[in-house]
């Protein structure tokens, strides 16, 4: 598979930073001056150019609001991010956020599936996003039905030379291993939370009161997963390297 080409830096104005988030340029200015974004990099005749960390911060605001989070949570919650994150970690902070959102039923066509991630897609683009569950196909063959926390972490790796069946593997891994991980924490609450709890013949408010209980846990358990993943995998990348990069 041909190498593919390093991507340059993104560069938007803010009328393309606008138009790529779907918002208004009055909204964007109204978040800068409330410190949600950063400044923008000035160049030549201090037009102001934004970066992919950018339109990622952005996003997560919207996603952020979405959810009911007051501008006051936003900004609560932004300001307990890394000054330095990256912008892959923060269209990371978007997925799993995105992830308590119900199922959502929003499609769109190829054509503005490209609008949204910036570029052109072709069909072998598509049938990738597909692969990693960024996309999923409907019954009209144009038309697709949109994850909006994956699809941004989706369009990253169209760049990278990965082929489409190491895509179906991995997510398929993933898959396997969630779903046992996920297993083996339903039967570690049942056993050790749900049943001694049962057994002392609680009130119905207790037991009401622990479900609520049990489902604010989840958010903390996926970003717990996603924290172990990251530190596994740089831990597994610096074994191979220093074995001089063998397996």
């Amino acid at each position: 598979m041909p190498a593919t080409p390093p991507t340059a830096p993104l560069r938007l104005t803010v009328d393309e930073l606008a138009a790529r988030a779907g918002v208004t340029v009055r909204t964007l200015r109204f978040y800068s001056g409330r410190g949600l974004l950063p400044p923008p990099e000035l160049g030549p005749r201090r037009v102001g150019w934004y970066g992919a960390a950018h339109l990622d911060r952005l996003e997560l605001i919207e996603e952020l609001q979405r959810q009911g989070l007051t501008l006051a949570a936003i900004e609560r919650y932004l300001a307990q991010l890394p000054k330095d994150i990256s912008s892959l970690d923060l269209a990371i902070h978007r997925a799993l956020v995105a992830a308590w959102t119900p199922e959502s039923a929003e499609e769109a066509d190829a054509e503005r599936l490209s609008q949204r991630v910036g570029r052109r897609l072709s069909g072998d683009d598509l049938d990738r996003l597909v692969a990693m569950g960024a996309l999923h196909r409907t019954d009209r063959p144009e038309v697709f039905r949109v994850d909006p926390g994956l699809l941004p972490l989706g369009a990253r790796v169209l760049d990278l030379p990965i082929p489409l069946e190491t895509i179906m593997a991995t997510r398929a891994l993933v898959r396997l291993h969630s779903q046992a991980t996920a297993r083996e924490l339903h039967r570690l609450f049942r056993e050790t939370v749900w049943k001694p709890l049962r057994e002392r013949e609680s009130d119905p408010a207790e037991l009401d009161r622990m479900r609520e209980l049990t489902a604010e846990v989840e958010p903390l358990l996926a970003q717990a997963l996603v924290t172990a993943f990251h530190r596994s995998l740089a831990e597994a990348l610096a074994e191979s390297s220093a074995r001089g990069g063998e397996g």
